[in-house]
């Protein structure tokens, strides 16, 4: 019985309960928000989705005591209309999302919880940390979707940009899932070859071609207001990575022993959670901005150092 929780019903939310409905991954699905219509609702519409469906999930509503034995609970609360000042910037959301994090995370737990806790609530890494030690949950079974949507939205645009597949293109974006990540270009292969030798000949500005992967989302929510379907599929990417058991590489936000904190970078992801940070060789220059993002990172916790559990 695959069970899965989750918090937060609004476009992220949302999107994450019809993809995983749509899909068949899920047998059970709860659904909690503080809009009790809005989760009535997103419950019927889910239903009449699987009258066309192979598959069937059962969805259940507002009962943080369902939570007792679900296998994963995803975090997806936020408050989007931070974004209307026209400011673009994740961490103005922490205000609300960590007084979220102290609202749900007793609630989680005193369910009897323990299973594994995915946020994708912004801002991903500072709030990933916040909930790790809010639940007192193992390092290992608390995690965020990171720069897996950023590596996504680089391997769209250098497939975009060099007009091949993008199975072709791997690598990662990593550090912070804010203005602070950055594309690790070490790291980046197309069709094996590395990035660099296949733009060697085009004259490529490297610069502008990170930051319009890191300004992706914006141009998104200045068109329609929020994101939702890619990160959707992130998120829902690494819940087939832990139901499969399949050990494969992601670029989430996983705990850091060396920083002490949560950040972007690749993870080994099984049915028990993160089972290692995989070591990859970063020139210098990325190693100080992975150092760097790391240091935005901590910055923002150091705001919220005084309501951490003792």
């Amino acid at each position: 019985m695959r069970k899965i929780g989750i918090i937060g019903l609004g476009h992220v939310g949302a999107a994450v309960a019809y993809t995983l409905v749509t899909k068949g991954i899920a047998d059970e699905l709860v659904l909690i928000d503080q809009n009790e219509a809005v989760v009535l609702a997103e419950k019927l519409d889910l239903e009449d989705t699987q009258a066309g469906l192979a598959t069937h999930t059962h969805i259940i509503t507002q009962d943080y005591w369902q939570l007792r034995d679900a296998d994963i609970v995803i975090i997806a609360a936020g408050d989007i209309s931070i974004f209307s000042d026209g400011k673009n910037n994740r961490q103005a959301e922490l205000r609300i999302t960590s007084q979220i994090a102290e609202e749900t995370a007793p609630k989680i737990m005193a369910s009897g919880f323990n299973g594994i806790l995915l946020d994708i609530t912004n801002p991903c890494d500072v709030v990933t940390t916040y909930l790790q030690r809010l639940t007192g949950l193992p390092q290992q079974q608390v995690f965020g979707t990171g720069t897996l949507l950023d590596t996504m939205r680089m391997q769209r645009t250098l497939a975009n940009e060099l007009h091949v597949s993008l199975q072709d293109i791997q690598g990662y974006n990593l550090g912070e899932h804010g203005e602070s990540q950055f594309t690790a270009w070490s790291t980046i292969t197309v069709a094996t070859r590395p990035i660099a030798e296949v733009l060697a000949q085009r004259k490529t500005d490297f610069t502008a071609l990170e930051k319009a992967i890191r300004t992706r989302a914006w141009q998104i929510i200045s068109g329609k207001g929020f994101t939702s379907y890619g990160i959707a599929a992130a998120a829902v990417t690494v819940v087939q990575a832990i139901f499969s058991d399949v050990h494969v590489t992601l670029p989430i936000s996983s705990w850091n022993s060396e920083h002490q904190l949560y950040i972007g970078q690749p993870t080994l992801i099984g049915r028990t959670g993160t089972l290692r940070v995989v070591d990859v060789a970063l020139t210098e220059q990325e190693q100080q901005k992975f150092n760097h993002s790391a240091t935005y990172i901590q910055q923002n916790l150091d705001s919220l150092v005084a309501n951490l559990p003792r």
